[in-house]
C-alpha cells in the first residue's frame, strides 16, 4: 500500500516539559542539532511520505519560522493548519478533513521513532484504523491497549493497575478517509479533549507491534534517552576546526565550530559557530547548540545545551538541559548526584516524581543568568528569564522571571582584636 500523506499533531503545549516549553512547543525542543519535529519529518520522508500537514496551535510561530528558513534538503512538502477551539488528537485530525481523500497517517509531533516503524505500519495497515503499539518497561506512564487476535479489545489511559499483557499506544496511526465521519461522533473526554483513542474498540483497530526504537517526550529527563539514540544514529561530521585537542568517540562538528586545546569523549554534537575550549572537557552523549562558548576548564557531561549559551569559566554542567541564551558566571556548578546515591526526585507541576535516574542535574529555561560561584542541586528546575545571584545555592524549583539573591550579614573587626 502506498500512503503519501501524513498529519503531524504538533499543537500541544507540553506542560510537563516546563520550563523548556515556556518558550517553544515541545516538538521544537532541539536534540542532536535539530528540533524533534525536524527529526520526525526526516523519518516520514525516508519512509516514502510526500506531504505532511502539520497541525499547530501553541506558539505556532516558532514552528513556522523554523521551517520557513530551513535548508531545502527536507523534501517532504509541508502545510501548516491551525487547530481551532477544540482540543485533542481527534480534533487535530479532523482539521485536515478537506485536504485528504485517500489513506493517510497521523502521528504525534513530539516522538522519536524509526523509518522501519512507519514502514511497518504502512505495510500492515488494515480496515479503517491501524495503530502502532509497543512493549514498554513502564507502561503506567502511557495509555495502553489490551489486544485480542491482533486487534484492540480494550484501551485505558494511565490507570493505576497495569495488566501484564498490555501494549503502549505509540501515537502513530494509519487511517482511511471514512474515519472522519466516525471522529465527528466522538464525545469530549473527562479532561475536556476529543480523543482519537475513543475509536480503538468501536473501529476494531488493528495493532501493529513494533520492536524498533520509540520514545514519547512526556517528562524532561526522557529527552536524554532520545538525544542518546539520535546521536548514536548520526554519522560523524567534521566541518569545523580542531586545534591541539583529543577526540575519543563520535564527533559531529558543524560548520564554523572550533575545538581548542580540549578533550572530547563520547557521542558529541557541536553546533555551528560554537567554540569549545581552551581546556574544556565534553563527555557522554552531549549536544551543544549553535553560537555557544564553552570555555576555560568547563566540563559538560551528558547534557543537552541549546543555542547561544555561554559557560566560559570553571563551570560544571552534568546531566542537564540548558535553554537558549543562558549565561553561567565563573565557577557555576550544577550538582547531579545525591550523597546517598539514591534516585533523584523532581517536582513537575507541583507533583514530586521519582525520575528513576541516579544522575540528574538541572532543567533550565531560556535566558537564565547565574552569578559567580552559584550552585544548583540535583533535579531542580529554573524558569526562563531568571537571575541567580553570586554564591546562591538553589535547592528548590525557581519560577520564571525570578531574581534570587543571597543575603548575608557581615561583621567587621580590626586585625588582632583591637577596636
Amino acid at each position: 500500500m502506498k500512503i503519501k500523506d501524513a498529519i503531524v499533531m504538533a499543537a500541544g503545549a507540553g506542560t510537563r516539559l516546563k520550563p523548556i516549553t515556556n518558550t517553544r512547543p515541545k516538538s521544537m525542543i532541539k536534540l542532536a542539532g535539530k528540533p524533534i519535529l525536524h527529526h520526525l519529518l526526516l523519518v516520514l520522508q525516508e519512509a516514502g511520505l510526500e506531504r505532511a500537514f502539520i497541525v499547530v496551535k501553541y506558539k505556532q510561530e516558532v514552528i513556522k519560522k523554523y521551517f520557513e528558513n530551513l535548508d531545502p534538503l527536507l523534501k517532504i512538502k509541508l502545510e501548516f493548519i491551525e487547530q481551532k477551539d477544540n482540543y485533542g488528537t481527534a480534533a487535530a485530525v479532523l482539521e485536515v478533513e478537506d485536504k485528504i481523500s485517500s489513506s493517510f497517517l497521523a502521528i504525534a509531533g513530539d516522538i522519536v521513532t524509526t523509518k522501519q516503524t512507519v514502514s511497518q505500519l504502512i505495510k500492515e495497515h488494515q480496515g479503517n484504523m491501524t495503530l502502532v503499539v509497543k512493549k514498554e518497561e513502564h507502561p503506567e506512564n502511557y495509555g495502553f491497549a489490551i489486544l485480542k487476535n491482533g486487534y484492540v479489545e480494550r484501551f485505558e489511559e494511565k490507570p493505576s493497575i497495569i495488566p501484564k499483557e498490555s501494549y503502549v499506544n505509540c501515537s502513530i496511526y494509519a487511517f482511511e478517509p471514512e474515519i472522519f465521519s466516525k471522529i465527528k461522533n466522538i464525545k469530549k473526554s473527562a479532561r475536556g479533549e476529543y480523543e482519537i483513542t475513543d475509536l480503538f474498540v468501536s473501529q476494531k483497530a488493528k495493532a501493529v507491534i513494533s520492536s524498533d526504537y520509540w520514545i514519547d517526550m512526556g517528562l524532561p529527563w526522557q529527552l536524554f534517552d532520545a538525544n542518546k539514540y539520535l546521536l548514536e544514529n548520526l554519522q560523524p561530521l567534521d566541518l569545523g576546526e580542531i586545534e591541539n585537542s583529543k577526540v575519543k568517540g563520535k564527533l559531529i562538528l558543524e560548520k564554523g565550530a572550533k575545538i581548542i586545546d580540549s578533550y572530547i569523549e563520547g557521542n558529541v554534537y557541536i553546533g555551528k559557530k560554537t567554540t569549545v575550549g581552551p581546556h574544556s572537557y565534553i563527555r557522554g552523549d552531549s549536544s551543544i547548540g549553535d553560537n555557544c562558548n564553552i570555555g576555560d576548564s568547563t566540563t559538560i557531561k551528558n547534557s543537552i545545551i541549546f543555542d547561544n549559551v555561554n559557560a566560559k569559566h570553571l563551570t560544571y554542567i552534568g546531566d542537564s538541559i540548558i535553554g537558549e541564551n543562558c549565561n553561567f558566571g565563573a565557577g557555576t556548578q550544577i550538582a547531579n548526584f545525591r550523597f546517598d546515591k539514591g534516585k533523584v526526585k523532581a517536582k513537575v507541576n507541583e507533583v514530586t516524581i521519582d525520575t528513576n535516574r541516579v544522575k540528574l542535574g538541572a532543567i533550565i529555561g531560556d535566558d537564565v543568568k547565574t552569578g559567580v560561584l552559584s550552585s544548583i542541586m540535583p533535579g531542580k528546575m529554573i524558569g526562563n528569564n531568571s537571575w541567580i545571584g553570586a554564591g546562591v545555592i538553589i535547592k528548590e524549583n525557581i519560577e520564571p522571571n525570578t531574581h534570587v539573591e543571597l543575603e548575608q550579614k557581615l561583621k567587621f573587626s580590626k586585625v588582632g582584636g583591637v577596636n
